[in-house]
């Protein structure tokens, strides 16, 4: 019997998005292929932006490019809902995220989880250049699983790559590679039950100010503990369920930022 599915090229989701502002004003604004910028009102608060993919999720062979810029002023970036990575049949779903952060400029850059499913194969890579007095709030979230479909995750790939440049100089590398021998129990090096986890960075020039409010933030019911150096403040948490990790980050951003949480955020 003919098999169309075996002869005919699958469709890949391909898109690149990038917003540019300067003191608080857009300026430019490019989309194309899945990627789109959503640009919702907002009353007495700073521009907010949100990328979205518009084919729903990302597979194998799928590629999107982010890119925001904001010279002056402050803005607000973010996600429409959560990432999803599907399985993947052959090749790895890219998602490129570039920042950059001018003089005195604010970036809250505070996407929605990626939620892998089983089979995913996901590679990520977020770069920001920031100038020495800018400041940047950075939030990175992972859901393994859908917990509503009773999902436990076993053959998954991810390779995650976060890094921060101020004032020319390599301030942050967070590099992530999660697979099958890191989601067995018996793992040494495993997550201990945990299938939500987050990172949360400040870096501002009174970063180290704002450990203690956010200190005061982290629950009991989710691990998280959180530290300053440098002009950076680091929080971590890791959870295992989604939703209680998503109330422990909300109450950790509005303490970090000191300002409400993105409109589109359903919590």
């Amino acid at each position: 019997m003919f098999d169309a599915a075996a002869t005919t090229p699958l469709q890949r989701v391909h898109g690149r998005a990038l917003a540019r502002f300067e003191d608080g004003r857009l300026r430019d604004l490019h989309q194309s292929g899945s990627a789109k910028v959503l640009l919702p009102r907002v009353y007495g608060r700073a521009p907010e932006v949100v990328f979205l993919n518009t084919a729903g999720g990302i597979t194998g062979g799928d590629r999107l490019d982010y890119a925001l810029s904001v010279d002056g002023g402050m803005v607000v970036g973010t996600t429409q809902t959560a990432e999803r990575a599907y399985r993947a049949l052959a090749g790895a779903g890219v998602v490129v995220t570039t920042l950059d952060i001018g003089p005195g400029a604010v970036l809250h850059w505070l996407p929605q989880e990626l939620i892998l499913f089983e089979g995913a194969a996901m590679e990520r890579r977020l770069s920001v250049e920031m100038a020495e007095d800018a400041e940047l709030v950075l939030l990175e979230k992972l859901v393994l699983g859908r917990a509503a479909m009773g999902e436990h995750l076993a053959q998954v790939s991810l390779r995650d790559r976060r890094d921060v440049r101020r004032g020319g100089r390599l301030e942050m590398v967070e590099a992530i590679r999660l697979g099958p021998e890191d989601l067995a129990s018996d793992s040494p090096a495993g997550l201990n039950g945990a299938v939500a986890l987050a990172t949360l960075t400040l870096m501002a020039a009174d970063a180290e100010d704002r450990l203690d409010a956010l200190r005061a933030t982290l629950p009991t019911d989710v691990r998280a503990a959180a530290s300053a150096w440098n002009g950076r403040v680091t929080a971590r948490f890791a959870a295992p369920e989604a939703y209680p990790l998503r109330q422990a980050v909300a109450r950790a951003v509005q303490a970090a930022t000191r300002a409400g949480l993105p409109r589109v955020w359903q919590i």
